[in-house]
């Protein structure tokens, strides 16, 4: 049988009865290195907020006004001294003394067919695998929080299901559940007319059998099965997450009634629930046309949600345990075309970051007076992944993903972390 020399997310429970023993026997307890490096791991979490389409950085993080390609909108002043950000955002921007720019970010494609690929799954050099999704690594990396729910959930416009593809080559178990319109898998509740006890008996034949399967397979192929069940097992448990109308009203105004708005609020409920990897996807930001009409709707739906959850995460004291990204595939041109749109534009834009491991109330790198290139070092992918890894206490140069024997990176290795924004 072959098993990975990485840590699986069972190696890094630790049962409620081992809390209790060790909250029993006093702060002492945690003295126990095994112990304290365990709870240490597992506070990290992600909220990796995904803008499908690309956000205009000029309409956001790195606003030119005034300028051939700068737009009718304003930059306006942060809670940062020196820091300026577009006026569309302007609940951000009394968050900006939390926040982390990199307006340096210049990547390689173009397309969003090649894009989402290259930027979530890092843009390591090939070596003939497919590499995981940012969620999926982290997964495999940090494992489960102590609640049993899945590591690695999407919250996403649209349909549900397990999207396994995510995993690449460290296997399905690794996928992401993604929950339709933030809605909870189908068929998750059991059926009134089946008993408790009937249900219990099922699942245990069903273990059995899946014993029988496993037995001579390779491990990755057959634990994604029995993850499933035991996945859907600790949901059920859980269904109030689901039910947005328990939460206060003003929390839900807060964030907003639309898409975004309420998928973000449930992203804040997940993380407090424990699971490690929360991705909130929005669609619709690809505007070739129309697109400061479109931004004008756009970006508000973005700017409420996320600086209410960037609010709520530190009054909960959870934003030194949980970065905070946001990303797209690339930004928009500086050019506005024929239709009053912005085309794709991997070469000059802005990633946002928040939380775990990262500097505060900075911006870091520039771009030219009229943003078309990179003016400072410019920063692909690879930085970011070795930036992210370094914010939640990985050395990426050092850690390494095994498939099938195989030793590899877990980021491109000729990049490095930006330093600028890691605190």
């Amino acid at each position: 049988m072959n098993r990975s020399p990485l840590c699986t997310p069972r190696d890094h429970r630790l049962s409620r009865r081992q809390w209790l023993g060790s909250a029993a026997l006093g702060v002492g307890a945690f003295a126990t290195p095994a112990v304290a490096n365990e709870l240490k791991k597992r506070r990290k979490q992600v909220l990796f907020v995904w803008l499908d389409g690309g956000m205009s950085q000029l309409e956001s993080w790195d606003p030119k006004p005034n300028t051939t390609f700068g737009g009718p909108f304003r930059a306006i002043p942060t809670s940062v001294p020196g820091i300026h950000i577009s006026e569309l955002l302007p609940d951000t921007a009394k968050q900006m003394h939390r926040l982390a720019l990199v307006r340096s970010v210049s990547t390689q494609d173009n397309s969003h067919s090649a894009g989402v690929d290259r930027i979530q799954r890092g843009d390591p050099k090939n070596r003939g695998v497919t590499y995981p999704y940012f969620g999926s690594a982290v997964a495999k990396l940090l494992g489960p929080g102590d609640g049993g729910l899945p590591p690695y959930v999407w919250v996403k416009p649209g349909n549900g299901g397990f999207i396994y593809k995510d995993a690449g080559f460290l296997g399905p178990q690794y996928g992401a559940l993604a929950l339709g319109d933030g809605k909870p898998p189908e068929n998750l509740v059991r059926p009134p007319d089946l008993p408790a006890e009937a249900d219990a008996a099922r699942n245990e034949l069903r273990k059995l059998a899946d014993k029988r399967y496993a037995a001579g397979r390779r491990t990755e192929l057959t634990e994604a099965n029995s993850f499933a069940f035991d996945t859907a097992d600790q949901l059920q448990r859980q269904l109030d997450l689901f039910d947005s109308a328990k939460l206060p009203a003003k929390d839900r105004d807060r964030y907003g009634t639309h898409d975004l708005g309420r998928h973000m609020l449930l992203a804040r409920r997940l993380l407090e629930a424990g699971v490690t990897f929360v991705k909130v996807t929005s669609y619709g930001w690809d505007t070739h046309g129309d697109h400061f009409n479109g931004t004008a709707s756009l970006h508000p739906k973005f700017d409420r949600p996320f600086a209410a959850i960037v609010q709520d995460l530190a009054d909960r004291g959870m934003l030194d345990d949980v970065l905070v990204i946001v990303a797209a595939e690339f930004g928009r041109t500086p050019r506005i075309n024929g239709h009053l749109g912005r085309d794709h534009w991997p070469e000059a834009w802005s990633v946002c970051m928040a939380g775990r491991g990262i500097k505060p109330g900075v911006a870091a790198g520039k771009t030219n007076a009229l943003g078309t290139d990179v003016a400072t070092e410019p920063h692909d992918i690879g930085h970011l992944f070795h930036t992210w890894y370094a914010a939640l206490g990985i050395d990426a140069a050092a850690k390494h993903f095994y498939n099938a024997g195989q030793p590899l990176p877990i980021a491109h290795e000729e990049m490095h972390p930006v330093k600028e924004v890691l605190a």
